[in-house]
């Protein structure tokens, strides 16, 4: 029983260290994890489009990879996460996961976000794949960590209200939804799926997989919150800690007459500008956080910390709440 690792070609080298340098690119940059994982896809997504079947074949995780022969190749359990077969395979998974993901992180930081993004999605490869097993279908897609964070994000924080796309036949439309229904949904329509076995391409065993792998994270490294309470706490992503908005409640508006002295290059004016048009509260605290990321203090330069609306800096004394 010889051990066998197969070899890669230099585009699929070149595609997983896409892969890894968005995460630490983001890390270092203290960017929002999001972002990173959502640019990243798509990067990976472009080069797919030029040599997919080198890509999938290469990259996408086989269940026969479980087999100790094969075993070598475990580590597309990760790369295949970043792997999408078409357009709509990963715009659907992008744009669900830039509501969801966003939102997520703000309230439980970068690392156990990633974290959970990372485990959950091979927790759904493995599900479909212990289904599977001896199996030599490529299994491509975000769509189990996708879940996981969904399924992690319903436990910890029910009563959370997040935008979600809706789709009405060629149309979309956009509604707030409390995570623990959007996530109810969603679970229910996959297990539909399963139950009355429609025939697809798609591994809905690694949805449902996905998602209970983030329950049961959640409830071992993330608190749950069971009250409709409108409270904020801060959450560390880097060095900088978010600013929390549960949206039970109609909020006071920004006041940007004090925002305004921060924006002192053309770049920051137009960010503040988004956020000031921005219709969406979660969208815009997003804006807000990045714009205190990239932002210094008016008065010495120093870096600004961030928490419930008051900006200040710790050199200088600084400070404006907003």
């Amino acid at each position: 029983m010889a051990i066998e690792l197969l070899p890669l070609s230099l585009i699929s080298i070149i595609a997983f260290a896409v892969m890894v340098g968005g995460i630490v690119i983001s890390y270092l940059k203290k960017a929002m994890m999001t972002y990173a994982l959502i640019i990243t896809n798509f990067i990976v997504f472009v080069i797919t489009l030029v040599f997919q079947t080198t890509i999938i074949t290469e990259l996408g995780f086989r269940p026969i990879y479980l087999t100790p022969e094969l075993f070598p190749q475990i580590y597309t359990l990760f790369t295949s996460m970043f792997v999408h077969s078409g357009f709509l395979h990963i715009f659907g998974n992008m744009l669900i996961f830039f509501f969801i993901g966003m939102a997520f992180e703000q309230r439980i930081g970068w690392s156990k976000f990633l974290t959970i993004y990372l485990i959950t999605g091979i927790g759904g490869a493995l599900t479909h794949s212990i289904l599977n097993l001896g199996s030599i279908i490529p299994l491509v897609g975000a769509s189990g960590a996708i879940f996981g964070i969904m399924g992690a994000f319903a436990f910890s924080y029910p009563n959370d209200e997040v935008v979600m796309p809706i789709p009405l036949g060629f149309i979309m439309i956009f509604r707030r939804i409390k995570v623990v229904y959007a996530v109810l949904i969603f679970a229910a329509i996959e297990t539909v799926i399963v139950f009355i076995g429609t025939q697809d391409s798609t591994a809905h065993f690694a949805h449902i997989g996905g998602l209970l792998t983030g329950v049961v994270l959640a409830a071992l490294i993330l608190p749950r919150q069971t009250s409709k309470s409108n409270s904020s706490f801060p959450y560390t992503s880097g060095s900088q800690p978010y600013t929390l908005n549960t949206q039970h409640q109609p909020r006071k508006p920004y006041d940007f007459s004090k925002l305004a002295p921060l924006a002192n290059t053309s770049d920051l004016q137009q960010l503040l500008n988004k956020i000031q048009v921005e219709t969406v509260p979660q969208v815009q605290d997003v804006w807000m956080e990045h714009l205190i990321e990239k932002t210094s203090c008016p008065v010495c330069h120093h870096q600004l910390k961030h928490f419930n609306r008051k900006i200040w800096c710790d050199h200088c004394k600084y400070s404006t709440t907003y």
